[in-house]
């Protein structure tokens, strides 16, 4: 088969690999059909994450066909249509009987981390009868690509570890695709005022239309002081990080509000400074986390209900065998207007 394959920071190239195999009863292989790229893959090729290691077979979300299952996978056979977890999970240990699948003991983040992952024309998956959802008949299957990780990231990490309430007042630092899709799931709980900050006027427009009240561009001057005229000087109640740098996790603890909450999503490659002489008497909370998808099933019914259109997030469209393409697309946002990309095997 082939694959993306990274070679340490700056380094990738689409080459031929050796297909993957059952090593575990639990194991499925999967053909991918649609894939995509993350956020986090971007931080990987510029070495924020040392654990993924030259050779690594990158890409944690994607849509495809059971091609073949061990033989104590019970939920699935060959020729299902699934959409793949980005959180692998066994969905026996501590972790996973806390909910938190992100730290199960066998799995968590590992695929495109420290197993090979979904950029590619198949793919391993560990532990398939807990890591696999089921799509029906007749499904927008490129729409689901959004399931794997998006937009339960941004849901789950951002929105709900955020505490939005109906009538708040909230920020998302970032409007890239993640930040939209907290911005997209954070409207579940009618919040009065959302505003998005991002220096890319193309994503900012796109935030306006996806139900952003009101944006700034981060370039364009004091963006605390214009967020707080914006909150009568209160501040936000949630203020949610959606980048990764310094500079943005420090706007937030500027712009929150007493008794707020700051949301950390974006992945940090760099220490940030925890502002404590001025957040310690503010009854401040900061939440952190690594997406456990356990709220996917449920933002698949508010897809299926059309509640929710993950299509909005998608922009460009590649064949698989263009993915290098596709990464300097995706990698230069704002001047290619890129949000989502989704990547096609042609030969599925």
């Amino acid at each position: 088969m082939n694959a993306l394959v990274y070679h340490g920071p700056g380094k990738k190239s689409w080459e031929e690999k050796p297909n993957p195999v059952i090593k575990e009863s639990t194991d499925a292989i999967v053909r991918i059909s649609k894939t995509t790229i993350c956020g986090t893959d971007l931080h990987i090729m510029k070495g924020d994450l040392p654990a993924v290691t030259d050779g690594r077979i990158i890409g944690h979300e994607g849509v495809g066909i059971v091609e073949e299952v061990g033989s104590a996978v019970s939920n699935f056979k060959k020729g299902d249509h699934v959409i793949i977890s980005c959180i692998t999970s066994c969905g026996k240990c501590e972790y996973c009987k806390r909910s938190m699948y992100s730290h199960c003991e066998k799995g968590g983040w590992i695929l495109g981390n420290l197993i090979d992952g979904t950029q590619a024309e198949y793919v391993r998956i560990p532990y398939a009868d807990n890591s696999l959802y089921p799509i029906p008949a007749g499904a927008d299957e490129e729409a689901l690509v959004m399931l794997s990780d998006i937009l339960p990231t941004g849901f789950e990490c951002g929105v709900l570890n955020g505490k939005v309430k109906p009538g708040d007042t909230i920020a998302i630092v970032g409007a890239g695709p993640i930040g939209l899709a907290a911005l997209l799931t954070s409207q579940f709980y009618a919040p009065a005022v959302i505003i998005m900050i991002d220096m890319d006027d193309n994503r900012l427009a796109v935030a306006k239309t996806f139900g952003a009240t009101h944006v700034i561009n981060s370039s364009s001057g004091n963006v605390a002081e214009q967020a707080m005229k914006l909150t009568g000087s209160k501040g936000v109640d949630t203020a949610i990080e959606a980048v990764g740098i310094s500079a943005t996790f420090e706007l937030c603890e500027e712009i929150i509000g007493a008794g707020g909450c700051i949301a950390n999503i974006g992945v940090h490659g760099t220490s940030v400074v925890l502002h404590m002489e001025s957040l310690w008497s503010k009854n401040i909370t900061i939440t952190t986390r690594l997406v456990d998808t356990v709220t996917t099933p449920m933002l698949f019914k508010a897809v299926q209900a059309k509640k929710l259109d993950p299509n909005k997030l998608i922009t460009h469209h590649f064949k698989l065998n263009e993915i290098i393409k596709a990464y300097d697309t995706f990698g230069n946002a704002a001047k290619e207007k890129s949000l989502k990309v989704i990547l096609t095997n042609s030969n599925v």
